[in-house]
């Protein structure tokens, strides 16, 4: 999606930390960090200890760091990602202010190379992810790159933001008691964790369907509606994270130790929040068969 050039997207609470680590590489990413990227995914633990190095170690990270600089407008936020990433965060906190009662903003942490969070070491080779110990969302935007360069996804604007807004749902989830009734049960394609992913899709398909309704604070709408570029692009974004698809280039797909869903599965209810809104999204009430 493209924001409007003249939006207001100050006053987002986005912190940029971390010490531009080697595992970023200074873009490129290496076969190890691809490897540790895999092991994150295959199993939803963090190997980034693997890679040695490591970032800032200082606590209460989602309160640690420097705010988002030249990030004023949407015109900022067209030109680059981290204004992007900050801006978003301004568009998902009015969407969910809206519909979730008592509704409080997770933290949000740009990483630079890499930092320390509660649930592990926060980097592109762990890639985005939401922590409920501080209800904080790390993400690295060099991470798209790695999408791009190794997995062949698109990395457009609305497949950032796709990311993003998943990564919200998970906080969501996790403010509204989901989490808690839904606790881990391990892995397979019908299990918890693969429907805490597929509803958290679900949730960014129906922000994406009404994110350029939200208006900045002098009425002017944050973001122009998708281009069916752009949708072909965050479909694809899910495609590219879905758990065969990522086993694949390993050789074996397994669905016994699925964590987050299929390609199929992820681009489904992904498209089901984005046609229905909200009212659908509830992939625990549904049979595995129906996943």
């Amino acid at each position: 999606m493209t924001f409007n050039p003249n939006a207001d997207v100050r006053g987002s609470s986005a912190k940029r930390r971390g010490r531009n680590a080697a595992i970023a590489g200074g873009g490129v990413v290496g076969l190890g960090a691809i490897a540790v990227l895999l092991l994150n995914l295959f199993t939803g633990q963090d190997f980034s200890g693997l890679l040695g190095g490591g970032g800032d170690s200082a606590p209460a990270p989602g309160a640690q760091g420097e705010t988002v600089q030249n990030c004023e407008t949407g015109q900022d936020a067209n030109t680059d990602d981290a204004c992007r990433l900050a801006a978003t965060q301004l568009v998902l906190d009015a969407y969910w202010d809206d519909r979730v009662e008592g509704y409080r903003a997770p933290g949000f942490v740009i990483v630079d190379g890499a930092t320390s969070s509660p649930c592990g070491t926060a980097s592109n080779a762990t890639g985005p992810f939401y922590c409920p110990a501080d209800e904080t969302v790390y993400i690295d935007p060099t991470f798209f790159g790695l999408l791009q360069q190794q997995f062949g996804a698109e990395a457009g604007s609305l497949a950032q933001m796709y990311v993003l807004a998943h990564e919200w749902g998970h906080h969501i989830q996790h403010i509204t008691g989901v989490m808690d009734a839904h606790p881990n049960n391990g892995t397979g394609p019908e299990s918890n964790g693969v429907r805490m992913e597929l509803q958290a899709d679900c949730y960014a398909g129906a922000w994406v369907a009404s994110a350029a309704n939200e208006k900045d604070r002098n009425g002017v709408t944050f973001l122009q509606p998708p281009t069916e570029a752009q949708l072909r692009d965050a479909l694809n974004a899910a495609a590219t994270v879905g758990d065969d698809h990522i086993q694949a280039q390993s050789g074996r797909v397994n669905p016994e130790s699925w964590t987050h869903g299929s390609s199929e599965q992820r681009q489904r209810w992904f498209a089901t929040g984005y046609s229905y809104d909200l009212q659908q999204c509830d992939t625990f009430a549904v049979a595995g068969r129906d996943l």
